[in-house]
């Protein structure tokens, strides 16, 4: 047939395809939001592009010999409101049909009509031969071509075409291909099903992992179905019925998602998640939004899936491999050594013994040579979880061998995850069980609860393994002076188990740490200490991050707290270990250095009483000048800055700063114009830049526009105005575009800053206004509500101004500008960036800060400011 009848049909089909389609989609929108509902739509978008496809085929007169195959996921018969089509053109190999202009042109007829009445196609033309060669050297191809439906055509060659693939598979090679490619996908994919914006096709847990285990069984001709895989005796009638169901609800949710997106969009990001939870009915309560009961149930389920896939993967491993017939090694008289898996003596080891469930996770930790748990272990784990009731939980044999666990020498983490992985964790720790697959919607957390808090348990773990001292040294050499690591463990597993409930959940997780200790048979004092991290767990970083550290009130009121060196050091670990754990963007050498700074000035505190401040000052003096005869400074070099200091400035800064502002100013103490001086920052990462001038009152904010400008981000600030009327200030800055291990490029800008910087405060003209930076797609999705908060100080001589709100380039500016606005002097600002929230803390005073009336103003303009874009 000519290419004039096909392009006549095309309008007609374009519009009965799309008038198809959208009533399927239509009837699935407005049905219930079931896995039937979700079945359903699939086969029939599958059915409805079937017929079109042979419609066409017809139209575009291709030969009798060649066949239009399904491939792919189409080729399963499934296909999602926005899935591509992938199609096979097969044709004979050479000598049947030889590829004349003719054939050619009806093919690209057959393609370009396709795209034209909407159809996104993927598609591929090859001979027999080609489709094996291809395949051979393409697993990606194999795969695909392995799950085929002959849509039109030749049935003969469609035959000889499944015959000659099924002959080329290597069951043995096409497992270890899939295997490798599932470990590096998942690895892509954050290696954890509990990504805040999963793929639900290709993250952990998410339906490809389901047909990477039919794909793998029928390769190995072990059944294509379910049904069929559980008729060989690789899956029990009950796994089916689980497998089945949370396929279901991860096609349900998917399905939903394309709906919802109008567009192929298999990641449930943060913008669509509470449109595609509505979609199924929820709404938000006090307690949890609709796209988090989403999330929860979309968690459980991948989660559910990735431990089945587990048990299938290993159980079809084991009969290609033949590595079920490995000899076994008894480990006791309830478990086996095979090849290095542990497994159980019999299926029904876990009914019929109950303590060996715990004792599992005891050996795996233990054991040398055990690297895993065996398919007929995980199975049996699987099947046994109805057997982890109450009474089981109260066992004193259970309790005392958790206990073990945790007191191990080695392998908590690895045991702590794998039981969580198999659901035992939340199981016999019924408090755990709430928080699984818990989102935090906090712009600072980027790990479900449970995820945290594991990863918490890791972090804190390796503080006392030696070949992880490199990274935290400090942390690393406290950690080896402790008597009892298990103490910090329960404290991680606890500090933020309470979450999600309403209420401090640090209050609450220490009602529920102390019931754990009394129920496990902890001493007193270990009881007493365990219950204090978990209610103060983020009482340390409030006070490093956020209050002046210089200050011997601040450092005394905080050495009271915590009483004791003890309490200290494990508040201290548990905290780093905390921080570390939410993010890894959180984290810096910064934020590092407040902790420690912190921790030492605290421990000083509770050897020594109360600090002599002359004598410090006058000790960071002979320090400071110690550090300029090394620099070779002309003596007296010091004197004409430090003529013009009072003590608040020394007791603010430290020795090494002390000096360098020294070295730098000495000539131009008197200057009328503004100097800047900038250097690598000693704590490793960013630049620290010093700023001298002829203060004048919206000074700060136009160093801060400096920043923006140039695309710094201020980390803290250190704000001092000497008696002759110039201000001191020095300023943590880094770059975002800046990697933390790239602290090479920072020293190829420095004489920029300071020339530009000089130049920018130099300038008399009105302050800029400050731009309004876009916000992230998370701070859009979840918006936190702006608080600002102006309190004075104990003394009532200073006040302290806190803003909250979500981060965006500019604010800081912003915020300077409205204290310069109202002639606020700035003393010392603290800025402290959470993830995508920020938390900023300023020292002020200011005659206007004694009205009522002009503080609400001020707290209003912040307001304002600190709102969204």
């Amino acid at each position: 047939m000519s290419a004039a009848p096909l392009a006549t049909e095309v309008g007609s089909l374009r519009q009965q395809f799309r008038d198809g389609k959208a009533a399927l989609i239509q009837r699935f929108r407005e049905s219930r939001a079931s896995t039937v509902a979700a079945t359903r739509l699939i086969r029939d978008l599958a059915r409805h592009v079937d017929r079109t496809l042979c419609e066409l085929w017809q139209h575009a007169g291709m030969p009798a010999g060649a066949a239009l195959v399904a491939v792919g996921g189409y080729g399963r018969g499934e296909l999602f409101p926005y899935s591509d089509v992938d199609v096979l053109l097969l044709l004979p190999d050479d000598g049947e049909l030889q590829p004349d202009p003719a054939l050619r042109s009806s093919i690209e007829g057959f393609i370009t009509a396709c795209w034209d009445i909407g159809l996104e196609i993927g598609s591929s033309v090859r001979t027999l031969q080609e489709c094996v060669a291809e395949a051979q050297r393409d697993v990606t191809i194999q795969t695909a071509l392995l799950e085929s439906r002959c849509l039109c055509g030749s049935r003969r060659l469609f035959q000889q075409f499944r015959k000659a693939t099924t002959e080329a598979m290597d069951p043995k090679a096409f497992l270890r291909a899939k295997s490798l490619e599932m470990r590096q996908r998942h690895v892509k994919y954050e290696d954890s099903p509990y990504s805040l914006e999963p793929n639900c096709k290709e993250s952990p847990g998410g339906l490809r992992d389901l047909q990477v285990v039919v794909w793998v069984a029928r390769a190995a001709g072990l059944g294509g179905t379910w049904s069929e895989l559980a008729a060989k005796g690789l899956i029990t009638p009950f796994e089916v019925k689980q497998l089945q169901r949370n396929e279901g609800l991860l096609k349900l949710i998917r399905a939903r998602l394309h709906m919802v997106a109008g567009r192929r969009e298999d990641r449930l990001v943060f913008d669509l998640q509470t449109a595609v939870a509505e979609s199924f009915g929820y709404s938000a309560t006090k307690a949890h939004r609709a796209s988090e009961v989403l999330m929860r149930r979309y968690y459980w389920a991948a989660k559910a899936v990735t431990q089945l896939n587990q048990i299938l993967m290993l159980n079809i491993e084991e009969r290609i491999n033949g590595s079920g017939d490995a000899p076994m090694r008894p480990v006791n008289e309830r478990f086996f050594d095979r090849a290095g898996m542990l497994e159980v003596a019999s299926d029904e080891l876990y009914t019929t013994q109950p303590h060996a469930i715990l004792e599992t996770f005891l050996i795996y930790q233990s054991t040398p040579g055990i690297k895993g748990l065996s398919a007929r272990t995980l199975r049996a784990l699987y099947n046994a979880r109805n057997v982890m009731d109450a009474e089981f939980r109260r066992d004193p044999v259970n309790r005392a061998q958790f206990m073990d666990i945790l007191r191990q020498p080695e392998g908590q983490t690895h045991a702590f995850r794998l039981m969580n992985q198999t659901s035992v964790l939340g199981r016999y720790l019924w408090v755990f069980r709430r928080i699984v697959g818990q989102m935090q919607h906090d712009l600072f957390h980027v790990y479900t609860v449970d995820q945290h808090i594991l990863m918490v348990l890791r972090n804190v773990r390796r503080f006392f393994v030696p070949e992880h001292a490199h990274e935290y040294p400090f942390c690393s050499q406290l950690a080896s002076q402790w008597d009892r690591p298990y103490v910090l463990y329960v404290a991680a597993l606890f500090h933020d188990v309470a979450k999600g409930r309403g209420g401090d959940h640090s209050d609450l997780g220490a009602v529920e740490v102390r019931r754990f200790c009394r129920d496990h048979g902890i001493g007193k004092e270990d009881t007493a200490l365990i219950e204090f991290l978990v209610k103060n767990h983020l009482t340390m970083s409030r006070v490093a991050q956020k209050e002046d550290l210089s200050d011997p009130e601040v450092i005394g009121k905080f050495a009271q707290r915590v009483g004791n060196e003890r309490t200290l050091t494990a508040l201290y670990l548990l905290t780093v270990a905390d921080i570390r754990g939410t993010s890894p963007k959180v984290w810096n050498a910064w934020k590092g250095k407040l902790l420690e700074d912190l921790y030492r000035l605290t421990l000083r505190a509770l050897g020594g009483g109360k600090p002599n401040m002359a004598a410090e000052i006058e000790a960071r003096k002979q320090e400071a000048l110690s550090m300029l005869n090394l620099h070779t400074a002309l003596p007296g070099t010091q004197k004409p800055l430090w003529d013009t200091l009072e003590l608040s400035y020394f007791a603010r800064h430290e020795a090494a700063d002390i000096a360098w502002h020294a070295r730098s100013l000495w000539r131009y103490v008197k200057t009328d114009k503004p100097i800047v001086r900038a250097r690598l920052s000693s704590v490793g990462e960013g630049l620290q830049v010093l700023v001298y001038s002829p203060d004048r009152q919206d000074l700060f904010a136009r160093i801060c526009g400096y920043f923006d400008q140039a695309g710094f981000n201020i980390l803290d600030a250190k704000v001092h105005t000497t008696t002759a009327g110039y201000a001191l200030d020095t300023f943590q800055v880094v770059s975002p575009q800046i990697e933390p291990d790239q602290q090479g490029s920072y020293r190829d800008i420095i004489s920029l800053v300071e020339t530009q910087a000089a130049l920018a405060l130099a300038s008399e003209g009105p302050l800029p206004q400050p731009s309004r930076g876009r916000v992230s797609r998370r701070v859009k999705s979840f918006p936190i509500t702006p608080r600002v908060a102006l309190r004075p100080d104990e003394r009532g001589q200073r006040w302290l101004l806190s803003v909250s709100t979500s981060d965006r380039s500019g604010l800081l500016y912003a915020i300077a500008r409205v204290l310069a606005r109202h002639q606020i002097n700035l003393q010392l600002a603290k800025v402290s960036t959470l993830g995508e929230r920020v938390e900023d803390t300023f020292l002020i005073d200011g005659p206007v800060l004694q009205q009522n009336k002009a503080q609400l103003q001020i707290e209003s303009e912040l307001l304002d400011v600190a709102g969204p874009v």
